[in-house]
Order: structure tokens, then sequence, then C-alpha cells
């Protein structure tokens, strides 16, 4: 790859075994709802070691058919993280629920217990029923779910992790093992997304795993109109089922408001071929970061995110912490690494500074968030990259940020 082309923050890597994955799908009867996607999800359980894997159209709806599976509705609240997407917070919104800002660690991004535990007690001053915490992983850097977990069973909360960021990364389990995120070792339900620029991609999709037989087959539920087919299931047998026992080919029940949330085969012909590729997308991202990492040790004005000392990332992002005079010193330096053929972004404004959740709950102060939200910016990190790329990526970002 040559420093001539432009390096985007992120970006997919697709081969001609993909390619071909989804051509067979193509020349297949059926595109959706078949034999790839039942593979996929599979596969995917096998790889986070959960008991099912249930995927959907992206990693938004997966939050939203979580929170619908969970039965999270009108008068709960739900603790997010500021930092973080949209979609995590929307997604409680989605079903009625209101939402609790969490700080997080102005160095990670994340949250941490103890700031859980200042969420909960201010929420719990004011008489809200909490319901559930949405821990988020950030950047591929993961969240201490041992202490999120312990305050939150204490509390009776459900957990979701988002894990949109942080497919193959491995955190420790209860007996001390490193297990992968997604095997709910710590949570109710994971979520991932599957977008283009995440570690591995369904050109759109999303993913949850849980533990759980009974979340398992309501997240399938819920995803797909909230119909079912299977006669043992049904309500109202004597519609459904003949006198021999089987049920009419033509029925179907709705038993609960559902979405059209599926995942084409296409979608997961895709993904599984690309979950193939994980491992090695993942070793070679650790090996990118610890260059780059490399490369800013030195430099007192341009800072990596700090490091925790639990679990192994697999590092969606590198984000960088910079001092910035403003805004509008952010901007510069990023039109200027634009020019240079460099392209950054800003992850991420903080949730609870956007209008909507201003005039829903009103203005509010979190450091923690805010202070990161000046300083962050992230810098191209996906596989195709090469050491040369990250030299000159830091060098430029190092050379514009001194002038």
């Amino acid at each position: 790859m040559s420093n001539n082309e432009f390096l985007p923050y992120g970006r997919q890597f697709i081969d001609e075994g993909d390619i071909e994955a989804v051509s067979q799908v193509l020349t297949s009867p059926f595109l959706t709802t078949g034999p790839p996607t039942l593979s996929f999800e599979k596969s995917f359980a096998e790889e986070t070691q959960s008991l099912a894997a249930v995927s959907c159209a992206n990693g938004t709806a997966g939050l939203h058919i979580a929170m619908l599976a969970l039965g999270i509705g009108p008068g709960d609240w739900v603790i997010v993280p500021s930092i973080t997407f949209l979609a995590s917070a929307n997604a409680a919104r989605y079903v009625g629920a209101d939402v609790i800002f969490c700080d997080v660690d102005e160095t990670t991004g994340l949250m941490t217990g103890e700031l859980l535990k200042q969420a909960i007690e201010k929420a719990r001053s004011e008489q809200k029923n909490i319901k559930a915490v949405i821990p988020v992983h950030f950047a591929g850097q993961l969240v201490n779910m041992a202490d999120i977990a312990e305050i939150a069973r204490s509390e009776n909360l459900l957990i979701v992790e988002d894990a949109c960021h942080a497919l193959g990364g491995e955190h420790p389990d209860p007996s001390s093992n490193l297990t992968p995120v997604g095997s709910c070792a710590w949570s109710d339900m994971t979520v991932f997304s599957l977008h283009p620029v995440k570690t591995i991609t369904m050109g759109e999709g999303g993913v949850v795993t849980t533990g759980n037989a009974e979340f398992a087959e309501k997240l399938q539920l819920v995803k797909n109109h909230g119909m079912v087919k299977d006669g043992t299931t049904f309500k109202k047998p004597k519609e459904g089922i003949d006198k021999n026992g089987q049920p009419y080919p033509w029925y179907y029940e709705m038993q609960d408001t559902g979405f059209n949330y599926r995942a084409s085969n296409l979608n997961c012909a895709l993904g599984e071929s690309q979950l193939q590729k994980l491992k090695s997308f993942v070793d070679k991202r650790r090996d990118l970061v610890a260059h780059y990492d490399d490369l800013f040790a030195s430099n007192n004005h341009i800072r990596p995110l700090a490091r925790t000392d639990f679990g192994n990332p697999s590092w969606h992002l590198y984000v960088v912490l910079i001092d910035f005079d403003s805004h509008d010193d952010r901007a510069d330096l990023m039109r200027a690494l634009a020019e240079k053929g460099i392209g950054t972004q800003v992850h991420y404004i903080p949730v609870h500074m956007q209008p909507y959740y201003e005039d829903l709950y009103g203005q509010e102060t979190l450091i923690g968030a805010e202070t990161f939200y000046k300083k962050c910016l992230s810098i191209p990190l996906y596989p195709e990259l090469e050491t040369s790329n990250l030299d000159f990526v830091a060098e430029t970002v190092a050379e514009l940020r001194m002038k």
C-alpha cells in the first residue's frame, strides 16, 4: 500500500474467498432465511463460546431486540456510558424505557465499576427504577466485566454488553481463564456490529449472543415479526394443527410484536467467510497497535488511550488523546491530515450532550466523558495497513500538531 493512497480511519478487507461465498448464495435458490444463516449463527456461537448466536440486520437492531427479549419497557431505566455510539442509548428509547448516562474514565473512554456505582446511587436517590446496564467495550479495549457484574447483580440489574467494537477480544471469566467476548460469562447478552469498519463484516449486519436458551428463543422471535411456525409452541393449536397432529402448511402465529430484522443469506455467507479470518485480523490489528504505541511513546503531546490491566483487546480503533485548544483546533488538524491523505474521526460526541437527550432530561455534566471528547481523535487502523503507512501517519500527525 502506497502512502499516496488515501488512508481512511477504518475499512473492510474482502478477498476471493468472501466473493466466492457470496456468489454461491447468489446462484442458489434462496437469498434469505436459509442454511447460510443457520450455519453462520452456529459458527459464531462456537467462536464466542456462547450457547446461541442470533444474527440480525445490524448492531442497532441487535441492541433493540436485546431490550425486547429482556422485557425492558416503559417505566424502566437503563444505564449507558455517554462515550458510545447513539444506538447504545437509543435502544432503550425504542422500547419506551429511559436512559441514565454514566460517566467514563477520561483516559480510556470506558465505564468503570466506581462510575457505575455513582450512576446507580444518583438514580436511586431520584427513585428511578433501574432495570439494566449496557457496558460498552470501546475501541476494542474491554470494560472490566467482573467489576460491572458484581455491582449490577447486587442491584438485580440485567446486563447487555455492547461489544460492537470488541469481536475477537478476550476477558477473564469467573474461573480466571481468558474467554471470548460474547461468551456472556458476565452478562445476559452481548451485541456485536459487523459493519464494514468493524473487525469482520457482513456488509451490514449484527449478532446477539447469549447463554440463556429462553433469551435466544425470544431474540429469534422478535427479529422476525414475532411470528412462529413451530406447532409445538402454537397458542391456538385447534387453528393450526390438523387431525394427525401436523401443523397446517400455511399456518403461523404472531405471538408478540416483532420486527423484520433478519440478516439475509448473502450477509451471513459473507459473515461466515470473514469469521474464518477473525484471528488473523485481530493479530494484525494488535501488531499495528503495538507499532503505533512505539511511535508515540516519546511524544508528550500525542498520547494513546491509557491501557487497562485486564482482558485482551481486539482493537477496532486507534485513538490518540491530544490537548486541543478548541474544537476549531481539532478541525484544522483533521482537515490538514485529510489534505495529506489521512482520514480521521472523532469517537464520540458524548450522547448526553445530544439535543434530543438534553431536551428530554436537561443538561448535565459528566466530566470524564466531556474531557475525553475534547481530546480524542481516531487515526487509521485496519489490516491492510503496513508499518510504513503507520510511520507516515504518526510522523504527519506529530509534524502538523507542532505547527
